[in-house]
């Protein structure tokens, strides 16, 4: 497959952010109260990915090392501002809906995390179609979950009312543990359909990031100065009192035991000579 289209595939699918990787929960969990939102967040989002991206990639031979962190934000910064501008002129009523989240982009985990593990790695054209895919995948996730949510919630989808559904709605989905519950279901789906492929020979990449806890896996985990979600501990192996060595006197107290014993020596055999000199003399005085 060419680099490229695999980009698109990797996003959309492979690696999607919402389902797979599990990056932008915040603006995933508090704006999808409608199709028309999920749209609209995640085709900003997607407009601020590329343009970072692409921005990044051309810089990354000029942005030191050190300050890539900074560098990046303003880059952000940045588009995300030109965003904002050109919705609040453009699409008002879409600005209201999303409010805070729109200027909030520029902390998102997935515009920094392709920013450090690709886009500042990699030439500008497979940056953009990296954007391009994760955007998009981005954008459907969104989607979905406002679908579901609008039609449980509301009885409409895309502000269209379905008859059907007037007098059925569930108050529950409108609210943030609704949002918790329909993106649960939809994890579920994608779980069962990760378990199919696998069995296919076809495996998903393992669910990263920081819901699932491992920071390991996390493309921040390196720049992130907080404390780690998991604590690893050292395992200790049992140890065999046989297999230990004992421990070697220390030079001074072997030094020390050598003089001691010298000395008994000395005055062990001083104290033999003395006694041989009076039995010699005694012997002297009886001639």
């Amino acid at each position: 497959m060419n680099k490229n289209l695999e980009r698109l595939y990797n996003g959309l699918w492979k690696e999607n952010p919402t389902f797979v990787l599990m990056l932008g929960m915040c603006p995933t969990l508090a704006v999808t109260t409608s199709a028309i939102n999920g749209i609209g967040m995640g085709l900003s989002t997607t407009v601020v990915l590329v343009l970072s991206n692409m921005m990044i990639s051309a810089l990354r031979n000029i942005i030191p090392d050190r300050v890539r962190m900074p560098a990046f934000i303003v880059v952000v910064a940045s588009f995300v501002t030109i965003v904002q501008f050109l919705m609040q002129g453009f699409t008002p009523s879409l600005y209201a809906s999303l409010g805070i989240y729109i200027p909030l982009i520029v902390v998102n985990c997935i515009i920094l995390g392709r920013a450090e593990s690709y886009a500042s790695k990699n030439p500008v054209i497979p940056s953009m179609f990296d954007g391009i895919g994760m955007g998009l995948g981005f954008t459907v996730g969104l989607t979905l979950i406002g679908i579901v949510r609008e039609i449980l919630g509301n009885g409409s989808v895309f502000g269209v009312t379905i008859s059907a559904l007037n007098d059925f709605h569930i108050t529950l989905f409108g609210l943030a543990p609704g949002a918790f519950i329909v993106l649960g279901f939809l994890v579920a789906i994608m779980n069962v359909v990760r378990r199919k492929m696998e069995a296919a020979g076809k495996p998903l990449p393992a669910v990263q990031g920081c819901l699932s806890g491992d920071c390991s896996g996390c493309t921040l985990s390196s720049a992130c100065t907080g404390k780690s979600m998991v604590h690893v501990t050292k395992e200790e192996i049992p140890v065999d009192p046989k297999d230990v060595a004992k421990p070697e006197p220390a030079k001074d107290a072997v030094k020390q035991t050598a003089n001691t014993k010298n000395t008994e020596d000395v005055e062990k055999s001083g104290s033999d000579s003395s006694y041989a000199d009076d039995d010699i003399e005694g012997k002297e005085e009886n001639k």
